[in-house]
């Protein structure tokens, strides 16, 4: 006998709402419609001629040169994941740089290869230390691949990249790089870094539906998979089998691709390519500096030091007295905008606002400013309604003459 179904009257709606929060960000108008187009076949020609589209857009987007640059299907940690099942064999030493969440994320990905993690810990909010890095080395000169966030998700720090690769260099290392969070809202230079394999996501600055995770492998990267005596510990990230469906001469089957998020990737990357890299990153630092005016105004001080602060990802120190929980319900259903928590040690410490991609707008920083002005007065924090706003639109103003 069937089970008789549970009725549910109508089609699932999603409320408004402005995603200020660590992701996923807004996602345009015009990409969603992208979204809505018709779905094809994944090994349809016209299909494969919009995938080599795609690769050639991410290029733009990573600053490469890579044959090897597609999006994966899964979020960022399946690309986290698919780099170290690829790079990382039984038995070998990597050297992980842990400054939050994510970065214990890469330990516990090394562990599960096999391989002899061998971390290097700094304060949640800095950046990774070189000198620390440098130091690993010398100690651990025979480590096969050096892993680092780049852009910290859970803290909002921002590390020096470029120098962390040439130290890996220097001691015939590979680099694996987490630019989940700092592509298109900040300089990710693969090429210029000198980085093997870096992966990010799609639901960050990129303004993308969730669920891909935009990856790109270098010749040096790709020589190590193929050297490879051990078999790939998952099917289904076997970069090896991949290269049959993302190479540059063949498409075979390997899995069924989600055609339409892929249609809504390649829009997005459109968009990116039309306004620029450089002013994507500008416009990013420009709402970063307005919503910073704003919390100076309300004695809100951030988590990490300014050199070190990514302009996409603002986490900062919840005031004494204030009710982290009950301040993010509130901006969510009485403002209709999400911000995000702390996570980790951090959790119940700190907020995480997010102006990324499509987010990062001024009408979201002036929106923003002002429901949190108006949450934090109704829990008796003291403060002037409509001065953090103000302040934010003078640091419009001061960009403007500059």
């Amino acid at each position: 006998m069937l089970l008789t179904p549970e009725i549910i009257p109508n089609a699932y709606t999603p409320p408004p709402r402005r995603l200020l929060g660590p992701g996923p960000s807004d996602i345009s108008t015009r990409v969603l419609q992208a979204l809505a187009k018709p779905t094809i076949g994944y090994l349809d020609p016209s299909f494969v001629g919009m995938m080599e589209e795609l690769k050639t857009l991410l290029r733009y987007s990573f600053q490469t040169k890579n044959a090897l640059t597609f999006p994966v299907s899964g979020p960022g940690s399946a690309g986290m994941e698919m780099c170290f099942v690829n790079m990382v064999n039984h038995g070998d030493k990597v050297i992980v740089c842990r400054n939050g969440v994510f970065g214990g994320r890469m330990v516990e990905n090394v562990e599960r290869c096999g391989g002899k993690a061998i971390v290097i810990d700094d304060v949640w909010g800095q950046a990774v230390s070189p000198q620390k890095v440098e130091d690993a080395f010398k100690q651990h000169p025979d480590a096969k691949v050096l892993a680092f966030v780049h852009a910290e998700t859970s803290t909002g720090a921002l590390s020096d990249a470029h120098t962390l690769c040439k130290i890996a260099q220097q001691y015939g290392a590979l680099t694996i790089v987490d630019a989940v969070t700092s592509l298109a809202g900040v300089p990710v230079l693969v090429d210029e870094w000198g980085a093997d394999a870096v992966y990010s996501g799609s639901q960050k600055c990129l303004s993308c539906t969730p669920g891909l995770s935009p990856i790109t492998f270098n010749e040096r990267a790709i020589a190590a998979v193929k050297a490879r005596t051990q078999k790939c510990q998952s099917w289904f990230l076997d970069l090896n089998l991949l290269l049959g469906y993302w190479g540059e001469t063949t498409r075979t089957y390997h899995h069924t691709a989600p055609t339409n998020s892929l249609y809504a990737l390649h829009e997005s990357l459109l968009v990116l390519q039309q306004e620029g890299l450089e002013q994507s990153w500008a416009r990013h630092r420009s709402n970063h500096e307005a919503l910073k005016a704003g919390l100076a105004v309300l004695d809100i001080h951030y988590v990490v030091d300014e050199l070190a602060r990514l302009p996409q990802l603002n986490a900062i120190h919840i005031p004494t007295g204030v009710d982290d929980k009950a301040v993010r319900a509130a901006m969510l259903q009485q403002h209709g905008i999400e911000i995000g928590a702390g996570l980790g040690a951090l959790a119940g410490k700190i907020w995480r606002i997010g102006l990324m991609g499509y987010s990062s707008r001024v009408e979201n920083v002036i929106a923003c400013l002002g429901a949190l002005e108006a949450v934090l007065v109704s829990q008796g924090y003291q403060c002037q309604q409509g001065r953090a706003v103000a302040a934010a639109y003078q640091s419009y103003a001061q960009q403007a003459l500059v």
